[in-house]
């Protein structure tokens, strides 16, 4: 799936691959799986390039899809651990590599895969693929402007809160995509937007808890973060 360009929209970015430089594979351990991720290696230089300096003065957009950030790791530790039933369909809201859906797949869900960029999905689409997953879609989508018929039981949502300013589309998203029995998975490094997404989430009438959350490379430093499972009031 992909978005379609609509007059006095901007159009959404795609990275070009000459700003990623030399790509990556690593491990990635959550708990008993080992998922293959591949990622720039020099993603820090992405910031340089012109079209990531046009893409902020455009719509202050910057490509963070191309790190693996803790909360990924925190949100796939979550999934793996998770009792879902067969065949549900989750979204993956600013996916980046993949690493949350992929790691849904794991446990036998069908994945949509989204992001604001059409690299990112094209990174995703492939770990997916080359962690042996076919079961999946993508969808090149800006969280302000959702598909209109698009609701789903699963949404997966890791590290999207890095900005005050992206609080309240998230909350207006998770609202409009959540099926009424649905679940909404988010993780956050408890950034400081943390608290205004908690008041957020009640004010738009949403139920959550907030459980503390780990996740580190092997022999690395951890991180601590949170898990926030969402629902619709009931």
């Amino acid at each position: 799936m992909s978005s379609d360009s609509t007059p006095g929209i901007l159009p959404l970015p795609e990275t070009p691959w000459d700003a990623l430089g030399p790509s990556i594979r690593e491990p990635v351990l959550i708990d008993d799986k080992t998922f293959l991720i591949e990622r720039p290696s020099e993603s820090d230089q992405l910031l340089d390039h012109p079209f990531v300096t046009s893409a902020f003065a455009r719509d202050e957009y910057l490509p963070y899809w191309a790190d693996l950030w803790p909360a990924s790791r925190m949100l796939a530790k979550a999934i793996v651990r998770e009792t879902w039933a067969p065949g549900l369909e989750a979204l993956e809201i600013g996916c980046g590599l993949g690493l949350p859906g992929i790691a849904a797949l794991s446990k036998g869900l069908r994945v949509i895969f989204s992001d604001y960029d059409a690299t990112a999905l094209r990174f995703a689409a492939s770990n997916a693929r080359l962690n042996g997953f076919e079961n999946f879609t993508t969808l090149q989508m800006d969280w302000r402007s959702p598909p209109a018929e698009l609701q789903v039981p699963v949404l997966l949502a890791s590290d999207l809160i890095y900005e005050l300013r992206n609080v309240e589309p998230i909350v207006k998203l998770i609202k409009q995509l959540l099926q009424p029995d649905g679940l909404c998975l988010l993780t956050d490094q408890d950034r400081v937007p943390a608290l205004a997404l908690r008041e957020g989430l009640a004010d738009a009438g949403l139920a959550f808890t907030a459980h503390v959350a780990r996740a580190g490379e092997p022999g690395g430093r951890r991180m601590k973060g949170s898990l926030y499972r969402v629902t619709h009031r009931r």
